[in-house]
């Protein structure tokens, strides 16, 4: 299992992570208010219809981290509902789980201009709302879906096909409480759609099945 460390983002002043007495669903929101009104990404661009924060249990033990919202998602405000949220919820349902079991959401809570991906400086503006919403459910495992989110949770400039299939961690910052969560990097849903050869289903379902043990899920010897 390999260690990585997360470098500086570029960060407005946040308040703080969690209040005394107050729930990961109340702390969640009081972020995402936070982030729909400061955040230096969100707030300047202006192709978007809605933020898409995230959604799914707060107290989730598994988090699924995608790059951005699509069209479908922009439109309804909710991450991962396209074609490639689709395939995203039979993965889900391989693994034994349901989506309201999980939480979902992406780097950038608003989408790019005609679906690119995000752009370095996009990601490190709106990445660290990102890092708050892991801290506060601490989860167990992340799914990294795709190059973008793994290469900013894990800190590095691999490819996605080097290091899929591999445990890292992601280091939390010591302002938000620190502490370490395991990540699980894996081809994002859409490249799974244009690439829907038996190799490539192959390698996902090794890496949701890694994921799976280690939540100490049952394991089935085929999926979806």
């Amino acid at each position: 299992m390999v260690a990585l460390s997360l470098g500086d983002a570029v960060t407005p002043d946040f308040p703080t992570l969690r209040l005394e007495g107050e729930s990961n669903s109340d702390a969640l929101e009081r972020l995402r208010r936070f982030h729909a009104e400061h955040c230096p990404h969100c707030t300047r661009v202006n192709t978007h219809r809605n933020l898409v924060f995230g959604e799914g249990d707060p107290e989730a033990s598994l988090v699924f981290v995608g790059e951005a919202p699509g069209e479908t998602e922009d439109e309804l405000g909710r991450p991962f509902v396209g074609r490639a949220g689709q395939k995203l919820d039979e993965m889900i349902a391989a693994m034994g789980l349901e989506r309201d079991s999980v939480y979902i959401a992406n780097i950038l809570k608003a989408r790019p201009p005609n679906n690119r991906t995000p752009l370095p400086d996009e990601v490190m503006r709106c990445g660290p709302t990102l890092l708050r919403q892991l801290a506060i459910i601490r989860p167990t495992a992340i799914v990294a879906l795709g190059a973008p989110s793994t290469k900013f949770l894990l800190g590095t400039s691999e490819g996605i096909t080097r290091i899929r299939g591999v445990w890292a961690r992601l280091t939390l910052p010591e302002e938000i409480g620190g502490g370490e969560i395991e990540v699980m990097p894996t081809f994002h849903p859409a490249y799974l759609l244009r690439n829907y050869t038996v190799e490539t289903r192959k390698a996902v379902w090794s890496d949701l099945q890694h994921v799976m043990r280690r939540l100490e899920l049952p394991t089935p010897n085929t999926g979806g």
